[in-house]
This record gives structure tokens, sequence and C-alpha cells, in this order.
């Protein structure tokens, strides 16, 4: 539609500037009728109006795919969702054309018994659409996915979550619903909604085409495993701003199961999380391609930047630029030790391929941190051509876990005794540092003691421009 507008505009642009002469000879016809669908707003379904009684109480699930299902199948249509009213639901499923809008002060309520979510657990989602084009949420309202109430046992370094392993449903500690999934979809719209208490996954675009997420903001409960903020899987062309994330694990994490991930930017976001606040991987089977990281805030998260490649596949082509960080120690049960940037290609398993990272771009980066940058690649597996310009690294403890190791987990070595330095390099073809000042506290005297430590065996071509490394005292 917005081709065949632009196109009719340009043509009746020529026509007004063109001479008569040549405006007469021109083919467009003396009238034109655009299609009637041009003309209309989106048809708009209140769930009120099939039965919907929104007190949070009584389940609204069928009235809501109610108003879902009477939408036309060819023209958009908007499902709202009252203000005031919390509408408690099972799974519902969104079909081509359809945005929920939810709206201010309304809540869409996810259930938590399992008999409200589809046999297959691959399914689990409080809203899903699947092969659909044109679909999406918005209205200014919240989503929330009850994710305290999975909770069998309460913990500050971690909690245990595994309520509906009990029913023998699945195994493991991730038996629970995501909160919001786009399966296999085109041209997906989330913004102006608050998706909050997810038990597992929070946002899930799995093999979507063309995605827009902005002006969200996404919360976890801190101390919850898996509550992921956003995770894109083999999904191209992906575009998320002005996305504000508070969760406990991965905030922004790009994976790649059944296909290559390419042309994801991420701008203009805030990011507090107990785990990575942006992490590629693990899963990584496929390769990664252009991706932009720019002008994000990332707050006392566990692990700033990461890249975790750890099943053969590629990545290449990245950029982190504008990025302010700040990292400190959590607790060694969650994985990184407060580095503010971390990237590994170690394998997954003795018997995984190894993938490989090159062309990566850290520029206009700020981080104040407990632990140092960690770059190891593989023996098999090299990170090449990696950039740091304009990178200022401040180094000071203020916690009181124990430092000292490196964490290389998933698999590969897992925690491994090592001093703290300000980077530490492994298997690596080509390093380039440009403007860079590393500073470091000196509140524990031999706790910090080497700017880089790296063997000369497995580390070729660095260069080293205007690098500069001190103490200093507060």
């Amino acid at each position: 539609m917005v081709g065949f507008l632009l196109q009719l505009i340009t043509i009746i642009t020529l026509q007004i500037l063109l001479p008569p002469t040549q405006s007469r000879r021109s083919t467009l016809p003396p009238t034109i009728q655009l299609p009637v669908s041009y003309y209309q707003q989106p048809l708009s379904h209140s769930v009120s109006d099939f039965g919907a009684v929104g007190d949070g109480v009584h389940y609204d699930t069928s009235a809501i795919q109610s108003a879902i299902d009477a939408c036309p199948s060819t023209s958009p249509c908007r499902v709202t969702f009252p203000s005031g009213g919390t509408y408690l639901t099972a799974t519902i499923r969104l079909k081509s054309h359809v945005t929920l809008h939810i709206e201010e002060k309304a809540t869409l309520l996810g259930g938590t018994r399992i008999e409200d979510y589809p046999k297959e657990s691959s399914k689990w989602y409080v809203v899903m659409a699947e092969n659909a084009n044109d679909v999406g949420i918005t209205g200014g309202g919240v989503v929330d996915g009850q994710g305290l109430e999975f909770v069998v046992r309460k913990n500050k370094k971690k909690n245990v979550m595994v309520s509906w392993n009990q029913t023998g449903a699945c195994l493991g500690d991730e038996c629970r619903p995501r909160l919001v999934g786009f399966l296999r979809c085109k041209n997906v719209d989330v913004s102006n909604v608050s998706l909050m208490e997810p038990a597992y996954w929070c946002l899930h675009i799995v093999q979507c085409q063309n995605t827009s997420i902005h002006d969200v903001s996404i919360y976890g409960d801190f101390n919850s495993p898996n509550n992921d903020g956003i995770d894109i899987e083999d999904s191209n062309n992906t575009l998320i701003t002005r996305v504000t994330i508070d969760t406990g694990d991965d905030a922004i994490c790009p994976k790649t199961y059944t296909g290559p991930l390419y042309n994801l930017t991420v701008t203009d976001c805030w990011i507090r999380t107990k785990s990575s606040a942006i992490k590629l991987g693990s899963a990584s089977w496929f390769d990664f391609k252009g991706l932009v990281f720019d002008n994000i805030t990332i707050v006392e998260s566990h692990r700033g930047l990461g890249l975790q490649i750890r099943d053969g596949g590629n990545v290449t082509g990245i950029t982190f630029s504008n990025i302010n960080i700040s990292t400190r120690y959590y607790d060694q049960s969650w994985w990184g030790r407060a580095e503010p940037i971390y990237v590994t290609t170690c394998p997954r398993h003795s018997n995984s391929k190894e993938g490989s990272i090159s062309n990566l771009l850290f520029i206009n980066i700020t981080a104040n941190s407990e632990n140092g940058v960690f770059l190891s690649g593989s023996k098999h597996g090299l990170l090449s051509n990696l950039r740091f310009i304009n990178v200022n690294l401040t180094y000071k403890r203020w916690t009181n876990y124990a430092g000292g190791r490196v964490d290389y987990r998933p698999g590969c070595q897992g925690l491994v005794n090592h001093n703290a330095a300000g980077i530490i390099m492994e298997h690596i073809e080509g390093l380039e540092v440009e403007n860079v000042n590393m500073r470091w506290s000196d509140d524990r005297p031999g706790s910090w003691n080497n700017p880089l430590d790296f063997r000369p065996s497995t580390v070729n071509n660095i260069s080293l421009l205007n690098f500069h490394s001190g103490w200093f005292k507060q």
C-alpha cells in the first residue's frame, strides 16, 4: 500500500511540474479510484463486546479469541482491551492483520495452570502468532505472565522454578511458559506496551522477517532464571529501539538454531540484568551477520556485551557503538564474572564444531567494571580483525564476591582460576587498539597485576596506538 501511494504521489507531482503539453501526454487516467480499503480505518473489536469481563478472576480466553477470530482475514483489525480491566487468559492466538490494542491501565494476565496452555510445550505462550503477517501488540497497557507464581523456592542467589516439572509434562528447570511469541511471521510490530513478569522468555521472535520493537518496557524478577527480555531466533531485518529492560536473565539475545540471523539493529535502550545485557548465543549453529548496537546504557549487570559462539556458527560484521556499561559480580551460579566485554568461540562439547568471529568494532565505549575484558578464541575458531577505538575502561572492585576466576561456561572449561587482567586474550589474529584508556583502582593491592594478558604463541598482529594504563585513587 505504502509503495503504491508513493508511486501515485510521484506521478501526480510530475503532472503538476511538467508543462501542459507534456502533462497531456501522461498515461495517468483523468480520474483515479483507490481501493475502498485505503479509505477505511482498521476495523476495531472490543473484547468486552464479545463477553470479556476483565475482573482478573474469570477467564476471558473464549471472548478474546472470538474477537480475534471475528476479524476479517484480508484487512487490518484491532482487538481492543478497554482501560481498567484485567483480562485473565489461557493461550490466545493472533492471525494475520490483527493487532492487540491493550489500552493504558488495562492488563492481559496469563494463566498459571498447565491446562491453560497447548499440549505442545513449544507453543506455551500467553500470546502467540504463527505463520501470520502484519501482526502486533500495542496500546500502552500491560501483558503480565505472573512469573513469580511459578517459583517453588525463592532464593536471593537464584530462584528455583520447577513447578510444572512435577506434573511430568517436561523435564529440567525450564518447564514454564513464555510470555509472547511470534513464530514464522512477517511484519511484526510490538510497540508502546509493557511486558511484565514472564515465567520464562519474555518476547520470542522466531524465524520472522521485518520485526519492529519500539517504546517497550520489559520487567522480570531479578532473581528468576531464564526470564530473558528479547530472544531473536533465526530472524532477519529486526529493529529494536527505545526499549527498557530490567530482568534476571539475558536482556537481548540473538540466537541461531535453524538458520542465519542478519540485519539486526538495536538503538537507544536501557538495560539492567543479572546476566548478559547483550548476548549473541549461546545457541549458535548458524551465522550472525550485519548487527548494530548503538546508544545503549547498561547498568549494574553481571556481564555487558557478550558473544558466546559454542556450536560452529560464524560471526562477522558486528558494531557496538556509543555504549555506557557498568558491571558487577552477583553470584557464580549465573554465567559471567562482571566482564564489560566477553567474546569466545570455545566449543560447547569436545565434538562441537568451532565457529569464528571476525570484523568486530567497539567504538566510543565507556565501562566501569569489577573485571576486565575477555577475548578468547579457540584453536580452530579464531577471533580476527577486532577493533577497539575510543574506549575508556575503569576497573574497581566494590562487592565482596570472590574474584580471580575466568568463566568459560557453558561447556568449555567451566570456571578457571586466573588473575584479574585488563584484557585477557587467547587465539586472536588481528587486534587493533586505538585511543584506549585503562584505569585501575588500588583499593585492593594485588588484585590487578596485568593490563594485557596473552600468550604470543596464540595471539598475532596486535596494534596499539594511544593505549594508556594506570592506577587511580578516588
